[in-house]
């Protein structure tokens, strides 16, 4: 098969598997968020509107994917997908805060503090956080409860200053200091690798893979990890603000370096194919229970949004 005919049978695989995924995560969230009578009204609505409905949903799709090796219940795999969606949403909505990134438009609509205000922007955001943990905690996700202890320990450490919180306060200093490539490489492994090294992670845990089992899918996280950040800088210059459903154009405005900023347009997509042969690389030996992430990977460095 030819490159892009390769690439287009990813991508089919991919869209095919993610809008189930998709689907499922909106169902879950309707059931999840169900807007009560009474004063948290307004709060409930606030959730909803930034965790229902568009985004790629590539996080829940990786948990699945992963579980595939093991032949983990889809049932099992959507509720830690959701987990990881509740934490991802929840740092979206604080990221666009004006103290923060002070985005208008996320995913194609107005930003929750827009919608909404500043205050329930906030609530939103701590409400999705803490609703990851309760969901991990729950006996519906996994039967062990060691299993359920470990998978809440890694989603801290993933979503906390050792992993994304502290990824994001990089990201913030970023606008003051001049960042190397190594730093820059750091900040990104923490801001966006460290969540999606969980979604790998979570499906090891619920095999109950011994942790010097678990190497080869810790490079194929963190390599993917990195061709999606690349791919986003690259989006960030090159790409369709309208299919992004995002401004574009930011990071270069708050003079921040970025992989393409560092390396330059074309080093950087090279960058991006070479990490995403590496990940596929740390597979071998599986069969076609990775063809998913196989498809992940190479679909990572070729989206529009």
């Amino acid at each position: 098969m030819t490159g892009g005919g390769a690439v287009a049978t990813a991508k089919a695989l991919v869209t095919m598997r993610a809008s189930a995924v998709a689907r499922d995560i909106d169902t879950a969230f309707e059931r999840l968020l169900a807007v009560p009578d009474d004063p948290r009204r307004r709060l409930y609505e606030a959730m909803r509107h930034a965790a229902i409905g568009g985004g790629k949903r590539l996080r829940p799709l990786l948990v699945q994917a992963a579980c595939d090796l093991f032949n983990i219940s889809r049932d099992a795999a959507l509720r830690v997908g959701l987990a990881i969606e509740c934490i991802h949403v929840y740092s979206l909505i604080h990221d666009d805060l004006p103290a923060m990134d002070d985005d208008d438009l996320r995913r194609g609509k107005p930003t929750v503090h827009k919608a909404f205000d500043e205050a329930a922007a906030i609530l939103a955001g701590d409400c999705l956080h803490d609703l990851a943990f309760e969901i991990l905690a729950d006996e519906d996700t996994h039967p062990d409860p060691f299993v359920r202890i470990e998978l809440v320990k890694a989603l801290a450490l993933a979503s906390g200053p050792a992993g994304m919180a502290g990824g994001q306060m990089m990201d913030l200093e970023a606008e003051k200091a001049r960042f190397d490539l190594a730093t820059v490489t750091r900040l990104q492994h923490l801001k966006t690798g460290a969540l999606i090294a969980f979604c790998i992670e979570a499906a090891a845990i619920m095999a109950r893979l011994p942790h010097d089992a678990r190497t080869r899918l810790h490079g194929y996280a963190r390599d993917i990890g990195l061709a999606f950040q690349i791919a986003d800088d690259l989006l960030d210059v090159e790409g369709d603000a309208d299919l992004a459903g995002k401004a574009l154009g930011k990071d270069a405005a708050a003079g921040k370096e970025t992989f393409v900023s560092l390396l330059g347009v074309e080093p950087a997509r090279e960058r991006a194919h070479m990490l995403v042969a590496q990940a596929k690389a740390h597979l071998h030996g599986y069969g076609a229970e990775a063809d998913l992430l196989r498809a992940i990977a190479d679909y990572i460095v070729e989206r529009d949004r």
